[in-house]
């Protein structure tokens, strides 16, 4: 069997707005942020999962409460959380997103590295294998979450994941599907 997983981005947060990266912190949804959350819930009202789960960041849990709260289990899991940015959380994107493959190996300084998050998503999904196979999943997560799904699920590299990311091209979707063998 498998696992079936839908992975959703939060919505906007005030940092994104003002092109700061949040990493661990908390960060809040701005006004876009919770309608988008909104419009995620409408537009998957038809879909059927058995349960959400969702970073233990509060951007995350708030994206997955406004779309998902009180149609099915919401779980908090904080092996979902963005990459510790380290000495760049709050600040500014531009700093350093440009040069996300520098920290695949190497962790950003005084945080983690890609791969760490590789290790934390991959044990995510060992506990899926076990406790949900043959179920479906959403989960509401971060960028280098997603991206480390594109690596194990979908066997890209690192460096394919960041230059594929579909944040470079804008191209958010309401849902990305993935299959948990």
């Amino acid at each position: 069997m498998a696992v079936r997983i839908t992975y959703f981005v939060h919505g906007t947060t005030t940092d994104n707005e003002k092109g700061i990266a949040t990493g661990w912190a908390q960060g809040e949804l701005s006004e876009l942020g919770t309608r988008q959350a909104r419009e995620l819930g409408k537009a998957v009202a038809g879909m059927s999962f058995d349960v959400a789960f969702c970073s233990d960041l509060k951007r995350a849990v708030d994206s997955a409460e406004i779309a998902f709260g009180g149609r099915i289990p919401i779980m908090r899991d904080r092996r979902l959380r963005e990459c510790n940015y380290g000495d760049f959380t709050r600040e500014p994107a531009k700093g350093f997103k440009n040069r996300m493959k520098d920290y695949i190996y190497k962790p950003f300084p005084k945080g983690e590295s890609y791969r760490d998050v590789e290790k934390r998503v991959e044990s995510f999904l060992e506990f899926l294998r076990k406790e949900y196979d043959g179920r479906s999943v959403a989960i509401v997560a971060h960028q280098a979450s997603q991206l480390a799904l594109e690596v194990i699920i979908n066997d890209k590299t690192w460096e394919q994941a960041i230059d594929e990311d579909w944040r470079k091209r804008k191209a958010w979707q309401p849902g990305w599907e993935y299959v948990l063998e």
